[in-house]
């Protein structure tokens, strides 16, 4: 049987009613289906072995299924029998094919059967391997179904009427399998033991949907309906899948990357030593000598990294295999169009064609392009779901290793990096994934492209090859000097992000300084050498663009002139000029992309290998600190031959230390600014590098820092620290620290939240809170590093003496106090002193103070000082009512309960009914979420950039688009015109004209391209400079209370990821819009004049393919929104983390934080998952409709073949191909260009909040010099925080002479910040004046006012720079005046003893110095500044008393002539002051020189006692 037979060519296709032959009918197309089922079914077996979803039990549509298959089974059978009774009864001898196919049909339907209940078994809910064979074998069937019942009309004696009722039988049974299997099964029912992870509320409907509403992403629909009908909210997402979790896919890389990291590590230790181990008795030299001989070996061999790469590929490989499968079907299929317009041309051509021919090439084109649509979709969901998991998994690394990185590595990386690594470098991957398949498929597709049109045009074809292996080093070129600049931008960019992330954080003392301006300069100059990068980058970009849309045309030119020229006999004729268009229009693709990819490659392997260096990092040393018991030891910590630095580089902070503190007793640990206390405590908690010795810690530990850590979160959040609430105890707990009286303020109670950095907390306050929460903790060791610093003398004593002290809460425990106080030291039952790094005396007080050494004498300048009084505890709890009113909580609405609070005179009793009524969490509100605004983007927007471009520039552009546009449309309908004219003699005449005319059109478009190329990112450029700049002015301006609203993980978000947005996103986005747009348009025009019938069918589809984009657009956009808002919250729970690991890492809440990371990352994903499948959503409706449009237009031309010329026929389908690509593209970019110009709307969004008063005023008023004597006159001053509040100060009328002293003093909150915020107008007064010198401040600029009077303010604020820098930001002073304030503010020695001296880097928020260090910097500052009044915070809080009186000696010798107003602590320090300011509640309850408010005996008097001054 020779397939001539089978096939009868005659019979099948040239013929007006086509049929196959039955020998065809019975083999080919009963075996095709058998075949693909038997192939399919082992792989699909072993998958469903491995990926087990649970058992379905049996339901109706399950038994069903199994019914059917088994009839079908049943049937095959009965053939097979009825064949051998045929045989037997030797009435026709049957062919072999009649026993053979049926055996086997049978045989292939039992399998289908076996795989129905395997599925089921393994708990696949829909079958896309069943539903593609039950549909292969119905159209294998359909074949013979029509050919049978032709057979009966036309030949009715050759009827089998058993056999053909059989057929009949089974094509019924076919068609209800098909449509069963179309339909999805229950879920399978959870067993006990099975939890799904995290079950949730609102499931993603995607596992349970069936096959087709899967390919087609039909199951998503529902969403979209609700988001077409009002903007989606958080409560409508669904949760995610569990495969795209965090807690699933982040320990996959994890474990990846460790076991490639231990790889490197074995390899090394093979490669590095094999010397013995060196035991201890040998001492320090003998290991020395080791390392140093290790050292050698090392550097000799480049050390090899481990490969992150790989970890990745390990870890996302597998499912991302899938997506190249898909990818190589696609490819092939992009080629069956150019094939099928051949064919089409043919047929146009040939007029003894059937007509039947040319609709079968429609509906064949029809079907080839919808398949590779959801081919193509599914593959662009495989790549998309990986990099969304890549994503994940990359945040969750970063995450997990910032909280192990050692505080070296910790200093190598700003936050502002690590939180671009998680913003920006996770990014790059995901950006990449989706097309990281071209770098294999591009090759593919171009070889494809070439083999067809050397089929085409022969050897001309390598002319246009020519020109394009030319383009590649262009390109080439032009990828490596974009990725220099890439890395330049990227540094410009991480520099300026640190810059505005340590402004924000300091923008109070930028306020209270003056210093906005040289910060704004700051910045705008590391802005300006970013956008000069930029620039260039754009010029790059514009010769790219130039290179990659003239490609294809300069390819087609460059073949069709040879080919024509070769030879005059070559005729261009409609099909090869056509048919070769189209195969260069598929070339274009893999060509432009490549360069694209490359490039996203190279940004990809600079983020690669900058995740790399961070996860290398090094990490704490895991066994520093011991802790386990040691047996028999009634030492709780031990420390032997201690040797501590902060990183191996540098000398050791911390040597020779010996202290063993026995269980339960209280060790205080005393010594200057500097000398290594600090340093002490973290040496126990494992935070540096251990040299030499070992130390152990003897059970759980709780440590309080210095510089409290407050986490954005409830007040009972911040204090209970992830326990479980223990009434009782909680309430111990808040009273001992003092925190009662606070709770009784703030405007929720304990449930008022805490904003970023605990902002709406007194620095007294937040010490309390980080103390209460490692009270409540309840460990074994507690270390306390001077938590009594920040707070008054008599809360101080309280707190000492209730949870510190012999009688607190932890008398039990062990406790290791750093401290400045004197009083608590003779309580203490271990005295360590410190002086630089190392201990010089240590036993209990008596002993000490016995030895006479240093420490007994800096007693005695002091003692006299500090004498306390016993008998005053009870005095002061009575006066402990403090009337603070929390002045930064915004309260919703002014309820009685909540303006109450601060009238009534109150007693505890009502004190408590009062704040029961308050305490309404809503009120406690402060940090405003990002919103996510809703509904369109307004065209205000749009406005807005156009004009920060320039309307000039921006007609100019559309003018170079549309001129574009107009040369190449043209060009292709010459090319029809040509290929049309008429052969003379086996040439066309006019053949030189037309090719003239041709390579004209194609210059100028190649100008207008290079045009509006150049001024689309010139204008991108102009806009991004006065965006930013006008943002950066608007955020500066802002008044006090909008920083301390707005989260700074808000402001960094709108400084980073948007400006990112504007910088380099939007501009090219708006030249592919512009570009689609003007494509789709044109495609449209040359059809309707080639098959004007189309004009019917075309307003059907724009207007389907309009509210198609419009229904998607509305869903997309708010996705897109609510995507952006939810991830600022894993930006600044991130920098949280960061500035509090050694707080989080010292309670062992290191997995409670990892939990909160990933789950705010997947409720992040929890948007961003719907969102792409919403893009493949409407791409496969969209290009459905680009398919339809492509079949009509064939359809139309094939009806009206007679009228039509092949030219314009090739031209209007090769047209179509294009159509479809392009309308994707267009919606995409739509949608695109409304989601990223979100970005300037969210940057215009701070031009409209409320600013301060001008900085400057022009003219100035001012007399020069002033204030030239320093009065202050304040007349009835009222104060408020917010409108809505009720005045925080009243009626205070006090005058001050001039080079007067006054100490201010109060309880905790009785509104002595608040005055010098009135002072320095961070407040503006609500009533009253203040004069300064005769001047009314409220009628001067800011900047005149503040830069006039000086302020060293409670928090020493540090800025990353040199030390000069810090000191005098506009350069307005000499050296010499810098030494000068060094020498007095008693610095001088240290900063001359530094490396770099003046130009010392100061790290991050002044981290490398000490906080006693930073505070007489920030002395420095004033004494530089020296103007007549200067005002004192709290400044000395922080340092030990000795410096404190250095540091008083300097002002009353540097401002003797000076006004200084001091708020004190320390009542010590304003004893000799000329008259002392006593405020209470916010009122002024005395005001007189200190000795005559001791003999009066009031509220100072009762201080003083407290403090055991009198």
């Amino acid at each position: 049987m020779s397939v001539r037979s089978a096939c009868d060519w005659n019979r099948t296709w040239h013929t007006a009613n086509p049929d196959l032959t039955q020998c065809f009918q019975n083999t080919v197309l009963v075996w095709l289906p058998c075949l693909y089922l038997w192939m399919c079914a082992p792989i699909y077996l072993i998958y469903l072995r491995s990926h087990d979803h649970g058992y379905i039990c049996m339901s109706h549509l399950n038994k069903a299924k199994t019914a059917v298959g088994l009839l079908l089974w049943i049937i095959c059978w009965s053939d097979v029998f009825y064949s051998f009774w045929e045989r037997s009864h030797g009435t026709s001898v049957p062919a072999l094919v009649h026993h053979v196919s049926p055996t086997l049909l049978g045989l292939t339907m039992l399998l289908a059967t076996l795989v129905i209940q395997y599925e089921r078994m393994k708990g696949v809910q829909s079958s896309g391997v069943m539903l593609m064979y039950w549909l292969l074998a119905l159209l294998c069937a359909t074949v013979a179904f029509r050919s049978k019942i032709f057979q009966a009309l036309d030949q009715p004696l050759t009827v089998n009427v058993w056999r053909y009722t059989t057929f009949y039988i089974f094509y019924a049974l076919l068609l209800v399998s098909l449509f069963l299997s179309s339909l999805t099964d229950q879920p399978p029912p959870l067993l006990p033991g099975h939890q799904r992870l995290g079950e949730t509320t609102n499931p993603c409907p995607e596992p349970g949907a069936s096959f087709l509403s899967r390919i087609t992403f039909w199951w998503i629909t529902r969403m979209m309906v609700t988001g077409y009908k009002r903007p989606l909210e958080d409560k409508d997402l669904w949760s995610l899948n569990s495969e795209d979790r965090s807690q699933r896919v982040v320990p996959q890389l994890v474990r990846r990357w460790n076991t490639e990291c231990q790889k490197i590590k074995r390899s090394e230790q093979k490669m590095v030593y094999s010397p013995k181990r060196v035991t201890h008795t040998e001492g320090k030299e003998g290991r020395a000598v080791e390392e140093s001989e290790i050292l050698i070996v090392k550097t000799s061999q480049k050390t090899k990294e481990p490969s992150l790469f790989w970890a990745l590929c390990l870890t996302f490989g597998p499912y991302f295999l899938i997506s190249c499968l898909y990818k190589i079907i696609q490819d092939v299929l992009m080629f069956v169009g150019p094939e099928i317009l051949r064919l089409l041309i043919c047929f146009v051509n040939d007029s003894s064609a059937p007509s039947w021919q040319g609709y079968f090439y429609t509906a064949l084109l029809f079907i080839c392009t919808c398949v590779q649509s959801l081919i193509l979709q599914k593959y662009f969901h495989v790549c998309f779901v990986s990099g969304m998991r890549l994503r994940t998994a990359i945040i969750g690394a970063v995450y997990r290793k910032a909280l192990v990185i050692s505080s070296a590595a910790r200093r190598t990386s700003t936050v502002g990096e690590i939180v671009n690594l998680m913003s920006v470098d996770a990014q790059r991957f995901m950006d990449l994934i989706t097309y990281i398949n071209m770098i294999w498929s591009a090759p593919l597709q171009v070889a494809l492209a070439l083999y067809f049109l050397w089929q085409n045009l022969g050897p001309s074809v390598l002319a246009g090859v020519a020109v394009m292996v030319l383009m590649v080093p262009i390109n080439a070129v032009i990828a490596m000097k974009t990725k220099t600049y890439q890395v330049a931008q990227m540094k410009s960019k991480d520099n300026r992000i640190k810059l505005m992330n340590e402004m924000l954080n300091g923008i109070k003392v930028l306020k209270l300084y003056a210093w906005e301006l040289a910060f704004k300069d700051k910045v705008s100059e590391i802005r300006e050498s970013e956008l000069r990068v930029l620039k260039k980058a754009a010029y790059l970009g514009a010769v790219s663009t130039f290179t990659w849309i003239c490609a294809p045309f300069l390819v087609a030119l460059s073949t069709f002139s040879v080919f024509v020229l070769i030879d005059e006999h070559n005729v261009l004729d409609a099909q090869k000029a056509f048919v070769s268009l189209a195969l260069f229009n598929i070339l274009r693709f893999p060509l432009n992309m490549l360069p694209m990819v490359i490039s996203s490659m190279v940004q990809a392997s600079v983020s690669l290998k900058r995740l790399r260096v961070f996860l290398s990092h090094e990490e704490l040393q895991e066994d520093s600190v011991e802790h386990k018991a040691v047996a028999g030891s009634t030492h709780s910590i031990s420390i032997v031959d201690g040797v501590f630095s902060w990183s191996r580089a540098e000398p050791p902070a911390l040597s020779r230390l010996n202290v063993c503190i026995p269980e339960g007793s209280l060790v205080a640990v005393v010594g200057h600014v500097g000398s290594g206390k600090s340093s002490l405590l973290s040496a126990l908690l494992g935070e540096m590098e251990k040299l030499e010795g070992s130390v152990a810690v003897k059970g759980s530990v709780a440590y309080v820092s210095q510089q409290a850590w407050i986490q954005n979160s409830t007040l009972k959040d911040n204090i209970l620290f992830g326990q479980e609430r223990r009434e009782a105890w909680y309430q111990r707990v808040v009273e001992a620290c003092a925190l009662q009286p606070d709770l009784e303020i703030l405007p929720a109670g304990d449930e008022t939240e805490i904003g970023e950095k605990g902002v709406n907390l007194s620095g007294g306050q937040k010490q309390r809170v980080s103390l209460a929460r490692a009270v409540y903790c309840d460990r074994a060791v507690y270390l306390l590093d001077d938590p009594l610093s920040a707070v008054d003398a008599h809360v101080g004593k309280h707190i000492f003496d209730q949870v510190i002290g012999p009688q607190g809460l932890l008398k039990d425990k062990t406790r290791v106090l750093v401290t400045h106080g004197l009083s608590y030291l003779p309580q203490a039952d271990l005295i360590l002193v410190l002086v630089e790094g190392q201990i010089t005396e240590m036993g209990s007080y008596q002993h000490v103070v016995a030895t006479q050494g240093a420490f007994a004498e800096f007693l005695r300048t002091y003692a006299a000082v500090e004498q306390t009084d016993n008998n005053s505890e009870t005095v002061y709890l009575n006066i402990y009512f403090t009337m603070f009113v929390c002045f930064f909580a915004p309260c919703v609405s002014s309820s009685p309960g909540v303006s109450s609070v601060s009238k009534l005179p109150q007693t505890a009793e009502e004190n408590k009914v009062l704040s029961k009524k308050a305490k309404d969490p809503e009120v406690g509100k402060l940090m405003e979420a990002d919103k996510a605004s809703t509904g369109q983007v307004k065209l205000s927007v749009f406005w807005a950039y156009l004009k920060a471009i320039g309307v000039l520039l921006s007609c100019i552009s559309l003018l170079l688009f549309i001129g574009h546009h107009m040369a190449s449309l043209f060009s292709n309908y010459w090319l029809s015109l040509w290929t049309d004219d008429p052969v003379v003699n086996g040439t066309q005449p006019d053949r030189m004209m037309r090719l003239g005319v041709y390579g004209a059109l194609g210059l100028s478009q190649g100008v207008a391209v290079f045009g509006y190329s150049l001024s689309t990112s010139i204008g991108g450029i102009l806009a991004s400079r006065c965006l930013h700049q006008s943002m950066l002015y608007d955020v500066l301006r802002s008044p006090m209370s909008f920083f301390e609203r707005t989260p700074s993980g808000n402001l960094v978000n709108r400084f980073a990821k948007e400006m990112d947005t504007i910088d380099s996103v939007i501009p090219s986005i708006i030249k592919m819009f512009m570009g689609s747009m003007l494509n789709v348009l044109g495609a449209c025009v040359i059809i309707l004049i080639a098959t004007p019938l189309l004009a019917i069918i075309i307003p059907v589809l724009g207007l389907l393919y309009f509210f198609v984009q419009r229904f998607y657009v509305a869903s997309s956009r708010q996705l897109k929104r609510l995507e952006s808002v939810s991830r600022s919250p894993i930006y600044t729970h991130f920098n949280e983390t960061l500035l509090g690991t050694s707080v989080i890492r010292a309670f062992g809440e290191q997995e409670r934080f990892i939990r909160e990371s990933d789950q705010r990352v997947d409720h992040n994903q929890k948007a961003y998952y719907p969102s792409i499948v919403a893009n493949r959503w409407l791409a496969v409706r969209l290009e459905f409709v680009g398919n339809c449009i492509v079949s009509f237009a064939a359809l139309f031309a094939v009806i009206a073949r007679e009228s039509l010329s092949p030219g314009i026929m090739g031209l209007s389908i090769s047209y179509a191909l294009q159509l479809t690509a392009s309308l994707t593209w267009l919606v995409r970019m739509s949608s695109d260009v409304e989601t990223n110009i979100v970005a300037v709307e969210r940057v215009k969004e701070y031009s409209d909040t409320e600013k301060e008063a001008e900085w400057k005023h022009e003219p100035s008023s001012l007399p020069p010099g002033w204030p030239t004597d320093g009065c202050i006159d304040i007349r009835g001053l009222g104060l408020r925080y917010r409108h809505d509040l009720d005045l925080a100060i009243r009626n205070i009328t006090i005058n001050i002479n001039k080079g007067e002293k006054v100490g201010i003093v109060g309880r905790t909150g009785a509104g002595k910040s608040s005055l010098m915020l009135g002072l320095f107008r961070i407040i503006e007064a609500a009533e009253g004046h203040i004069f300064i010198d005769g001047v009314d401040i409220a009628q001067l600029g800011l900047h005149e006012l503040r830069s006039r009077i000086t302020i060293i303010p409670q928090d020493p604020v540090l800025f990353s720079g040199s030390l000069r820098m810090n000191l005098d930001p506009f350069d307005s002073y000499s050296d010499e005046a810098v030494w000068r304030a060094l020498e007095y503010s008693h610095l001088k020695s240290f900063v001359s003893g530094l490396p770099n001296k003046l130009n010392h880097e100061c790290s991050e928020g002044g981290e490398n110095l000490s906080v006693g260090q930073r505070q007489l910097l920030c002395l420095a500052r004033a004494l530089l500044r020296k103007t007549k009044i200067l005002v004192l915070d709290e400044a000395t809080a922080a340092v030990d008393m000795e410096t404190d009186n250095l540091i008083q000696s300097t002002i009353r010798s540097q401002f003797e002539d000076c006004t200084v107003l001091t708020i004190a602590h320390r009542l010590n320090t304003i004893m000799d002051y000329t008259r002392v300011l006593v405020l209470d509640k916010g009122e002024m309850a005395e005001f007189d020189s200190p000795s005559n408010l001791i003999a009066q005996r009031g509220a100072f008097y009762k201080m003083a006692k407290d403090a055991g001054l009198v």
